[in-house]
């Protein structure tokens, strides 16, 4: 057990770093390319700090445990509402554009409610799976289309660097990928073990510490823009995260196999994310602004479902 503990621990931190050089090489491959702060942050740095939960799902998915792959999926996006954001919020208060946030947090609900609808007869088909893998297109859709919004009103934004002289960004690039695909396999084979060891169900892992280990890049993330200043790409970062980690890890895993979706899932899990994320969507239109009280109340959201959690499932 100190072996996998020791492998376990190893993995986050070939996750974080890989994720680390994954996210900044982004970030400057992006700005390089003339894409606004916003843009990166719904798109380019989500798919970024996405990627540990995609490979981690995707990898469970391939080896036969889809409890995995079903738990770290949404429990990621429970982790990154209820920790990351409500975090950064009970700290700061972020303003809301509320054209943006609007769109951003509707495909991000729309994402949950629509697994909700697909999962009630307890599967993840493949054919779900494309209904999932459809939404997320439209997320790109629509972020394509700001994007060229932007670059058409302002002919300033558009001056891009080529990518043969981004080597070095490119490089750390693929590097952080291979760490994060690398360390996620760690990550599941070890907490599967964990799981076994402790009696504890891995959909309970999955939930909660692989959650929490492959949410690190957006917590990293949220935190790190925030006290630079850069609230935008925070608040962007976790809608389009939270999108990616319901409509594509999950579309895309349930095309490797049928995702098999527990009871506990049905009536504690979905409804526990769909009540965090109302949170957040009322909280933001409301007042144009996310206070740092609101962010307290999804950070005791998000404790009172840990609570819940550990009481009744376990």
């Amino acid at each position: 057990m100190i072996e996998t503990a020791v492998l376990f621990i190893l993995s986050l931190a070939l996750i974080t770093k890989g994720a680390d050089w994954f996210i900044e090489s982004a970030v400057i491959i992006s700005e390089k390319s003339g894409i606004p702060k916003i843009i990166i942050g719904a798109t380019i740095v989500s798919f970024a700090t996405t990627a540990p939960e995609f490979a981690v799902s995707a990898t469970a998915a391939y080896i036969g445990h889809v409890e995995m792959t079903v738990g770290n999926a949404v429990g990621s996006a429970i982790c990154n509402t209820g920790v990351a954001l409500g975090s950064i919020i009970a700290i700061k208060a972020i303003p809301v554009d509320l054209h943006s946030f609007t769109r951003k947090s509707g495909f991000m609900f729309l994402s949950a409610l629509t697994l909700v609808a697909l999962t009630l007869d307890g599967t993840l088909s493949s054919l779900d799976g494309v209904i999932l893998l459809l939404i997320f297109v439209a997320f790109l859709y629509y972020n394509y289309r700001l994007q060229r919004a932007i670059f058409d009103g302002d002919e300033d934004t558009t001056e891009r660097t080529p990518l043969m002289e981004m080597k070095k960004e490119i490089l750390f690039f693929v590097l952080g990928a291979l760490l994060v695909v690398g360390g996620s396999r760690i990550l599941v084979n070890s907490g599967i073990t964990i799981a076994e060891w402790l009696g504890v169900p891995e959909m309970i892992i999955a939930l909660t510490l692989v959650a929490l280990g492959t949410s690190l890049p957006e917590i990293i993330t949220a935190i790190s823009a925030t006290r630079k200043g850069h609230q935008d790409i925070s608040l962007g970062n976790i809608l389009g995260a939270n999108t990616m980690d319901i409509a594509l890890i999950l579309g895309a895993s349930s095309q490797i196999t049928p995702l098999k979706i527990l009871p506990q899932s049905l009536a504690y899990d979905f409804p526990a994310m769909l009540v965090i994320m109302a949170l957040l969507i009322i909280f933001g239109i409301t007042k144009k602004r996310l206070d740092r009280w609101e962010g307290a109340v999804i950070v005791i959201a998000y404790l009172a479902y840990l609570a819940g959690l550990f009481t009744y499932f376990i």
